[in-house]
């Protein structure tokens, strides 16, 4: 390799090993890395920091560190480490398999909060210091700005805060990204803080690369590795059907006024039915349209390079291998039409409200009065995390759910007469879909959501069924308001523990 790419004189005597970078983090650390959605991640001191690892624990002795991040990040990180028994604790957001069942055998402490809140908290002092970051760049450049690569999440934070920085510089990410970054350090610690000046969601209000002080920098690794993302299953009827209504319902919000033809800024959440709405959005007829968003995924390129899009903000990339080859080749044509800003922006509740955003999330389930759970299957089981759906849903112009009626081949009915989990409130939750239909729950009081959610949104295989639980709670419940029978209400998720299915 060469070190082209490293253009600071004063830090070419620090370029070593992963292996001798990863020397430096040490047992019991706070250790931050970068990374979001499986872009912009370390590839190769995390899988170092993982062989060390094991090395000490077949000594007897024990190692573990506390692991921040932007979001989820891949197999070479969480995964590695976690196979390791190298993670104490977790924290915001995670979706490696190895790390969810240790969190799930309650070997590994997780934290999931929301992604917004990260960056202050840490700034707050409540996970305490940040010993050592880990960071992937493209480049460093002469006066020793850091180039970010594919994702800046919470870069910027684990950059100013860190006692110790380890730079990843990985050449396979395109030399082009540079100056599609918006770096922001206008912010401020409470009570000092000032308006953040972003008026439309492609304004630039910052600067292309992060700030480090070069004392700091212990190490600089070289590498040469792609980001790890899944490639996308391809779009089925069921997907296609939630897409469909979901763009109905934004054609009648349209011709109702309360919605301009070019809608307002999209927010789109990872997955096969976001992306399945973002492909829909692609034959709608709709024009114009702007995204202010966390992850940019395939179909959001589609629509930039139609010019259905005319431009989308984020923290990170969520693409397919081809997606990824198609931003490289074309990295000009998007440089102009993708700004990636840090996560407290790119998430920030003030900012979604501004912008009036249109939050699509997916779900795991919602009950009859519109209270989601986006994260814990039957109430214990943690999927992946909360993310940035709250920052959405709760400040965004208009918050959608998404998901299929049924799961685990119609033994599951993704809606309940209560939720064994609550991430998003009924006083939240404003659209309802799944491939049965849309649930429009605005104005309505609880008793008629219910009505409006069972018709529209439930699964026949399971619409009497949820229909005779309201016709009893309504005669039976305490009070009249927002009825359950409280024996029964989670009776469902305990019959598919003990049969392996919610049917009565």
């Amino acid at each position: 390799m060469s070190v082209e790419r490293i253009l600071d004189p004063r830090l070419r005597d620090r370029i070593v090993s992963a292996e001798q970078a990863a020397a430096f983090i040490q047992p019991g650390e706070t250790v931050a890395m970068s990374g979001f959605t499986g872009s912009g991640y370390p590839k190769a001191v995390p899988l170092a920091l993982a062989q060390r690892i094991e090395q000490v624990h077949e000594q007897g002795l024990p190692f573990q560190i506390k692991l921040l991040t932007g979001a989820s990040t891949a197999p070479e990180l969480d995964g590695a480490l976690a196979k390791a028994d190298g993670i104490a604790m977790r924290m915001p957001f995670q979706s490696d398999p190895d790390a969810r069942k240790r969190i799930n055998e309650g070997k590994l402490d997780y934290i999931d909060i929301h992604l917004s809140h990260v960056a202050q908290h840490v700034w707050f002092g409540f996970y305490g210091d940040i010993d050592t970051a880990v960071i992937e760049v493209s480049a460093i450049r002469e006066d020793g700005a850091l180039v970010p690569s594919t994702s800046v999440g919470n870069n910027k934070t684990w950059l100013d805060l860190a006692k110790k920085v380890i730079i990843e510089v990985n050449e396979w990410q395109p030399e082009g990204i540079e100056g599609m970054h918006d770096i922001y350090y206008g912010t401020a610690l409470p009570p000092h803080r000032k308006p953040i000046p972003l008026i439309h969601a492609n304004d630039r209000i910052g600067q292309t690369t992060l700030n480090v002080d070069p004392d700091k920098i212990v190490a600089v690794v070289r590498t040469n590795g792609p980001d790890r993302n899944s490639p996308f299953k391809p779009i089925d009827d069921e997907s296609k059907l939630i897409a469909g209504h979901l763009i109905e319902f934004f054609k009648h919000e349209i011709g109702k006024g309360r919605l301009p033809p070019n809608l307002l800024p999209l927010q789109s959440g990872v997955g096969n039915i976001p992306n399945a709405v973002l492909a829909g959005l692609a034959e709608s007829g709709l024009r114009g349209l702007t995204s202010f968003t966390e992850v940019i995924q395939d179909g959001m390129l589609d629509l930039l390079k139609s010019g259905v899009l005319e431009y989308a903000s984020c923290t990170g990339f969520a693409l397919s291998p081809e997606a990824n080859e198609t931003f490289k080749r074309d990295i000009a044509f998007y440089r102009e039409r993708i700004i990636m800003r840090t996560q407290e922006i790119s998430n920030h509740p003030e900012l979604v409200r501004r912008l009036g955003c249109i939050g699509m999330n997916g779900m795991l389930e919602v009950d009859l009065y519109g209270n989601v759970n986006s994260t814990h299957v039957m109430g214990s089981r943690i999927m992946n995390g909360i993310g940035g759906s709250g920052d959405f849903t709760r400040n965004g112009f208009l918050s959608t759910f998404l998901s299929p009626s049924t799961a685990k081949n119609g033994a599951i009915s993704s809606i309940v007469p209560m939720v064994s989990h609550v991430d998003h409130t009924e006083h939240d939750v404003a659209i309802i879909v799944t491939e049965q239909g849309l649930a429009d729950l605005r104005g309505l009081p609880p008793r008629a959501r219910a009505r409006v959610v069972i018709d529209n949104c439930a699964h026949p295989d399971f619409r009497d069924q949820l229909n005779d639980y309201f016709d009893r709670a309504c005669r039976d419940s305490y009070g009249k308001h927002t009825p359950h029978l409280l024996p029964e209400a989670l009776s469902w998720h305990q019959r598919y523990i003990d049969t392996g299915s919610m049917k009565a």
